[in-house]
């Protein structure tokens, strides 16, 4: 299952005369883009997919004027998104396919964000302020939760005449059916509130009771629910359960696994949380054997290998990756071809995904810039004429460097990449050693693999240990011979700034190219001047290698336990919120 993500494609529902105005460059009401940018990914065999989040009705708003879907022209715009993955055919094992195939499949997500909305009609279980928004939200009367019940099933209805096969419910991520759900934001005293947690569940239930009633047995209902809040007087376990078993009862097709409000101070998805670290939390509903309905594993799950281990491990029925997809598109594909060393693997850095949607750009990714843009890039292999095609050159074999040349050379060109080094990936080899990015080994390693086969085609050729020189360049631009270098590309990155201050040459003052790339022993007392992200870096560094540890640990090597553990989660999920008393967590005095 491909996760929901915002990507900035879904849409706006500014009113039409409005737009004059706005000088608007853009008709956001045409969701083409949004249609691409699924299709590729039913391409490479996502079994299926859920977008991102569109409101039930304005006050939902995650934004002014975001997407929704409450009306027919907006029902209408949809379907040239469920027209062009319906119109893709993908594997399946499936004994009822006749040739081995289904349609692609798409589920629209209901996001309502309660109190998280940016903008003045926030509204919520109660009138509270969230940490993450300036906009204080107005409790919600019993009539308007009534209406927002009536909101969610219309815009699942809308949804299904659109041509979506489903819909995915968001309870979790501490948006509003999340708010309803605890005290801590739930301060009502009326049906849908109060002590009883059969009250502050109610919402949840009748919004999927009467999605069920409203759209038929023939129509995927998914429920994001939220298995562990990770903030102060969240859910208990036992009201998990009891939510589970209701929604099943009501009607739900899938349960997703939903892990930490928005404003929890844990990080869920960063780069520096172990794969697959909070699939537990999944298996511990499945081995209470209560409910029927598949369970869906999700959060920082990037690689086929951590699919399978946590399917052997029946941890989940189903796995749920989001940003993995915008990374490769093609990643199930490859991995069912055992093509698994092509993957260009998500590194979780959240720099082009999660950043943009904050700031209201449209999402992409930092190690595919295609992703969300398939309709302004096209990288087609030979698609440069013959007669258009040039020789470059290459300088410098870090990110930039190797992404180019792997692209000129796919779409025609014949590049030679030059680095002083005698190893690609740049100042990646030194980002890779940080606990917390070893992630970044992926990158380089995706690169090597795609380099080596365009050199197999004779597309490009690679100079290591070769440091380039003005002269050289020059005399390899004018080389008669039909390798002669028609242009140039510089990709040598940045030096670092040497600050001056009196006692730099002092033997005992290192740079952290020192450390990090020429692995200089530091001793055990270490001054570290400059509290920017390469000294946060090296600090990290230092604080989990010594002088004889020279091991930079894999992705795959990270303690899941110990980052728990280090950040306060009650992985029995026997306290409110699954966070650990203070007196429990672990502090690293090492």
């Amino acid at each position: 299952l491909m996760g929901s993500m915002h990507t900035g494609l879904e849409g706006h529902s500014i009113p039409g005369f409005v737009l004059p105005f706005l000088n608007a460059q853009d008709d956001h009401t045409d969701l083409t883009e949004m249609a691409c940018y699924f299709a590729e990914r039913a391409k490479g065999g996502v079994g299926l997919m859920v977008t991102g989040g569109v409101s039930p009705n304005w006050r939902g708003w995650v934004g002014p004027f975001a997407g929704k879907l409450t009306t027919e022209t907006e029902r209408d715009q949809h379907k040239v998104v469920t027209d062009m993955v319906h119109s893709i055919r993908i594997p399946t094992y499936s004994p009822d396919s006749k040739d081995g195939t289904e349609p692609g499949r798409i589920c629209l997500q209901i996001l309502h964000t309660g109190r998280y909305a940016y903008h003045p009609f926030a509204v919520s279980a109660s009138s509270t302020r969230s940490p993450i928004s300036p906009f204080p939200a107005r409790e919600l009367s019993t009539s308007g939760v009534k209406d927002t019940v009536r909101d969610f099933a219309n815009c699942a209805v809308l949804a299904k005449e659109a041509g979506y096969d489903g819909v995915e419910i968001m309870g979790s991520e501490g948006y509003l059916i999340n708010q309803f759900l605890v005290s801590k934001t739930n301060h009502r005293n009326d049906e849908y509130g109060g002590e009883s947690f059969g009250n502050r569940m109610r919402l949840a239930v009748e919004i999927v009771r009467e999605t069920r009633k409203a759209c038929g047995l023939d129509f995927i209902i998914i429920f994001r629910l939220s298995m562990l809040d990770l903030v102060k007087d969240g859910s208990s376990w036992e009201e998990i359960k009891a939510l589970a078993q209701a929604l099943e009862d009501a009607g739900v097709t899938i349960i997703n696994t939903g892990i930490g409000w928005h404003e929890a101070r844990i990080p869920t998805i960063a780069t520096s949380v172990p794969r697959g670290a909070f699939s537990f939390v999944t298996k511990k509903l499945r081995d209470e054997k209560i409910v029927s309905v598949p369970l869906c594993a999700t959060n920082r799950i990037n690689a086929p290998s951590t699919v399978e281990s946590i399917l052997e491990n029946e941890s989940a029925d189903l796995i749920s990756m989001a940003r993995p997809f915008l990374a490769d598109p093609d990643i199930v594909e490859k991995s069912r071809e055992g093509r698994d060393d092509e993957i260009n693997t998500c590194i979780a850095c959240n720099q082009a995904c999660l950043d943009h949607a904050f700031i209201g750009k449209t999402a992409s990714c930092l190690v595919n810039p295609r992703a969300c843009h398939e309709t302004e890039i096209s990288i087609e292999p030979d698609s440069i004429a013959p007669e258009e095609r040039l020789n470059i050159g290459v300088v410098g074999s870090g990110p930039a460097g190797m992404a180019f040349a792997h692209t000129a050379a796919t779409i025609g060109h014949h590049v030679t990449l030059f680095d002083k080094s005698n190893e690609i990936g740049g100042q990646f080899n030194m980002a890779k050693r940080i606990p917390g990015k070893e992630e970044f080994h992926e990158t380089i390693r995706y690169f090597r693999v795609q380099l080596e086969n365009l050199k197999k085609e004779r597309k490009l050729d690679m100079q290591l240990g070769n440091e380039m020189s003005y002269h050289e360049m020059e005399l390899r631009s004018s080389d008669g011979s039909e390798r002669k270098i028609e242009k140039w590309i510089i990709a040598t990155g940045v030096d670092a700034r040497v600050p001056n201050i009196p006692g730099l040459d002092h033997p005992n003052v290192l740079s952290y190219i020192d450390v990090l790339r020429n692995k200089a022993k530091v001793g055990r007392k270490v001054a570290v001047i400059g509290a920017g992200g390469i000294g946060f870096d090296v600090s990290e560094y230092l604080l989990h290698h010594n002088d004889a540890d020279d091991h930079d640990s894999r992705a795959d090597e990270i303690d899941v336990d110990e980052f728990l553990k280090t950040w306060g989660v009650d992985k029995s999920n026997s306290i409110r919120g699954g966070l650990l008393t203070d007196d429990k967590v672990k502090i690293n005095k090492s």
